[in-house]
């Protein structure tokens, strides 16, 4: 008689690409973050929805190392980062976009693509221009006389150079004509689709939802709601309540 054969046991659930545990944070003696918890899978976009002041930006500036003033965990590629310095963490991997996008204003579109090292596996000029071709026009342009959409391009394929694991973008669509919005949005997308991770900040709940598998929401520090993408549609009434001034 042939033995049974045992039940498959299920596949191990991967461990999180970054992991916050318990994040507080701190503006001087102002408590700003408060318990934080949230995680990001690799390939998954992930958004931070709330009203200003939430917390959105802060989360950020905390995962990259700019805030030092804060306590708990956070792990990326199962590595601690508590201890390491902003450019110690973007060299693992990180790649952080803030709000007011940091191009070198006095250098050349060309100069700001050409200043950080590239990296095995990172965007090539022809591939940015391919991408972007009015950076091509622009290339002998100073930073500081492009368009607000032109320096957003600018920003984000700076740092697509290096290879990154994980993209963090604050406010990306923020004041942008919507011609704009639509091929940056087109272009995370594809990033998606090659399978970069993506923390995005974003005020813009239609830009959010295209690209989000999953939306935390926060409130004065906390997360208060966690939304999967399956689940918009129903809770987009409360994800709009959330954005309201």
């Amino acid at each position: 008689m042939t033995a049974p054969h045992a039940p498959l046991a299920s596949p191990a659930p991967s461990a999180p690409l970054l992991s916050v545990r318990d994040l507080n944070a701190y503006y001087g003696q102002s408590h700003v973050l408060h318990g934080v918890n949230l995680s990001v899978q690799p390939g998954e976009v992930v958004s931070l929805i709330g009203r200003n002041g939430a917390g959105k930006s802060t989360t950020l500036k905390s995962i990259m190392g700019v805030l030092r003033s804060r306590t708990g965990e956070i792990t990326f590629r199962e590595e601690r980062l508590a201890r390491l310095g902003s450019h110690q963490i973007a060299a693992r991997g990180v790649a952080w976009v803030p709000e007011e996008r940091a191009i070198m204003s006095t250098l050349t579109v060309r100069e700001n693509l050409e200043l950080p090292p590239a990296r095995p596996g990172g965007w090539t000029l022809e591939r940015i221009y391919d991408t972007f071709p009015v950076l091509r026009e622009r290339g002998h342009h100073p930073g500081s006389k492009l368009s607000g959409g032109e320096q957003q391009m600018l920003a984000i394929v700076r740092v697509l150079r290096g290879a990154p694991k994980l993209l963090l973008l604050d406010e990306p669509s923020e004041g942008l004509a919507p011609v704009i919005v639509e091929r940056i949005a087109a272009m995370l997308e594809t990033l998606k689709r090659e399978g970069l991770a993506i923390i995005l900040v974003e005020q813009n709940l239609r830009f959010a939802t295209r690209l989000a598998d999953r939306h935390y929401v926060l409130v004065d520090g906390h997360i208060v709601d966690e939304v999967h993408r399956h689940d918009v549609d129903a809770r987009r009434d409360d994800l709009t309540r959330h954005l309201s001034i």
